[in-house]
């Protein structure tokens, strides 16, 4: 990770892995809590490291992510699920295949991903929770993950 301030104290920082997506994100240190500035779309492996520095600038200990399990890419660095879910809309994702999770960096094992968002109530799709409830797709969403984000 390479940092860079500007006359107004601003950090931009470029994530190691991350050259093919994004050319910097942008940390605003207002109030002594860094909160990134924009989102990106996950085409490409990522490292577990800049995810968990990405957490640390949000969140604390979480990353909100929005994966297309259709597409094999998901949305980061958003404050809000439907912000995400946006931006893949935008992009040519359709959405019954966007589904929100949240990402623990610093946990072990499957649990690092949590199935909770709004964005996947849809009883017209079966899913009446904010969890995912079809095995096969929460299986989708975890191999998408586990292919964008080297651990």
């Amino acid at each position: 990770m390479t940092e860079r301030r500007s006359p107004l104290g601003l950090r931009f920082i470029r994530l190691s892995s991350w050259p093919a997506i994004s050319e910097s994100v942008l940390l605003d240190c207002f109030c002594g809590r860094a909160r990134l500035a924009a989102m990106m779309i996950v085409r490409k492996a990522i490292l577990l490291a800049d995810l968990d520095a990405m957490a640390k600038a949000q969140f604390g200990d979480m990353v909100k992510a929005v994966v297309d399990v259709e597409r094999g890419v998901m949305a980061i660095g958003g404050e809000l699920h439907s912000d995400e879910e946006a931006l893949l809309l935008e992009d040519g994702s359709t959405q019954q295949h966007l589904w929100g999770i949240n990402l623990f960096p610093g946990v072990g094992g499957e649990d690092w991903i949590e199935f909770d968002s709004m964005v996947n109530i849809r009883p017209s799709q079966g899913n009446r929770s904010r969890s995912v409830d079809n095995a096969q797709v929460r299986r989708k969403i975890v191999e998408t993950v586990g292919r964008l984000v080297m651990r």
